[in-house]
């Protein structure tokens, strides 16, 4: 036997005292794994019930609203998660609405949208969703978000084909030898430059030149009495 609780509720606004399609209310009713909701929305009050099997529990709502709605006008979106609803202002007001509910308790369930709120005197240069002209038969944009629990088949990339973006789907890095020819152009370079002789080749070479000339002798003079003797007649 499945439980009664009443879901959260989140709300935002906006107004507006000339455009109709920016004076709504965002409302948002947390009620997971719900396949079938009942729904009564009028003027002043709105209310909702559904059973999750899942959760073995029964949600039920009841509000009544700080002033009246259009009812033909505004828009409702059940997705597995919540229920979204779009009411829209009755009356063409600048100002916000003080509060969302006819009393003002505090209740339990009832939150703040924050990230759907603005200020009142902030909300001109705030971006409006576009969900009025599409939430009876789906939120723009929402079509294709049931498979949004996780990452998908693709890994999250958007069906992004990567063996198209240059080659850099194979594995690896793009092949550089096709990136214009400039190595090329230096590999010739390289080749025109005449081979540095080795160091250590050059530092032989002038040691042996060295070594040769320190090996030779001064050349002698003959120690020969004959050679005395001709060496006394040039003197003379």
């Amino acid at each position: 036997m499945s439980s009664t609780t009443t879901p959260e509720v989140t709300w935002a606004q906006r107004s507006s005292a000339t455009d109709p399609e920016k004076n709504f209310i965002y409302l948002t009713i947390a009620a997971p794994d719900v396949p079938k909701i009942d729904l009564d929305l009028k003027p002043t009050s709105l209310t909702f019930s559904g059973t999750s099997d899942t959760k073995k529990t029964t949600y039920h709502l009841e509000l009544e609203f700080y002033a009246e709605i259009d009812v033909e006008n505004s828009k409702t979106h059940h997705t597995s998660r919540d229920v979204l609803l779009i009411l829209r202002k009755k009356e063409l007001k600048e100002e916000y609405w003080p509060r969302l509910l006819k009393e003002s308790k505090k209740v339990h369930f009832l939150k703040t949208d924050f990230d759907k709120w603005v200020d009142e005197d902030e909300q001109e240069g705030a971006p409006v969703d576009d969900m009025m002209g599409g939430m009876g038969g789906g939120m723009p944009g929402m079509e294709g978000m049931g498979g949004m629990g996780g990452m998908g088949a693709d890994g999250g990339f958007g069906g992004i084909d990567f063996s198209k973006l240059g080659g850099a789907g194979g594995g690896g890095m793009p092949d550089l030898g096709d990136m214009g020819g400039a190595d090329d152009d230096d590999d010739d370079d390289d080749d025109e430059m005449p081979p540095l002789e080795s160091t250590d080749e050059t530092e032989a070479a002038e040691a042996d030149k060295t070594s040769d000339s320190k090996g030779k002798e001064p050349e002698k003079l003959s120690d020969t009495p004959a050679a005395a003797d001709s060496k006394i007649q040039e003197v003379a």
